[in-house]
């Protein structure tokens, strides 16, 4: 009976899992591609977002960490840490973009193929963890806990190189702003 709840809890978030799982990236493209007039350009946020992303980086593994002691409650919490902490991320992400001009990595040689590699992949798998985060969420709050580690599996080492790599991206372009 209870795995038949945790389904029917489940199969109501599917479609906000969907809906969102599309409409954030292809929000962030469409608000990437405005510029704001006459707005001072926010050119502070670089390194608090990288900041933001290596924070998160942290709070995956220290919420890992706490699920393998059996810390349960603990693990929620810095999982919901983890999930607003990306979300700011993105909101500031969005605004540098909106009120600044993209700035154009300068590394030659190998180096430059390295970044642009990383880069990619960042990107990538940032559009990919998203219902990955979600549908593991979920498992997790409506208690489906096999399936959720399951899946948790795949979406941890994802978001974790997402993070990553947003503070490898910002080291390696922050000699060019």
């Amino acid at each position: 009976m209870i795995e038949n709840t945790n389904i029917a809890d489940e199969k109501k978030y599917n479609k906000l899992i969907v809906a969102l799982s599309i409409l954030i990236p292809v929000v962030v493209a469409v608000l990437f591609g405005i510029k704001i007039p006459n707005v001072e350009p926010l050119t502070f946020l670089p390194p608090i977002y990288a900041t933001v992303n290596g924070i998160t980086a942290l709070v995956l593994v220290l919420a890992v960490f706490q699920i393998k002691k059996g810390n349960r409650t603990t693990h929620e919490k810095l999982m919901k840490l983890a999930i607003m902490l990306s979300v700011s991320f993105l909101a500031m992400y969005v605004a540098y973009h909106m009120t600044s001009d993209s700035t154009k990595y300068g590394g030659e040689g190998a180096i430059k193929y390295v970044y642009y590699f990383i880069l990619l992949t960042h990107i990538l798998l940032s559009i990919v963890v998203i219902p990955f985060v979600l549908i593991t969420y979920v498992r997790g709050i409506t208690n489906n806990i096999e399936k959720h580690k399951k899946i948790a599996k795949i979406t941890y080492p994802l978001w974790l190189y997402v993070a990553v790599t947003g503070v490898v991206v910002y080291i390696m372009i922050s000699p060019y702003y």
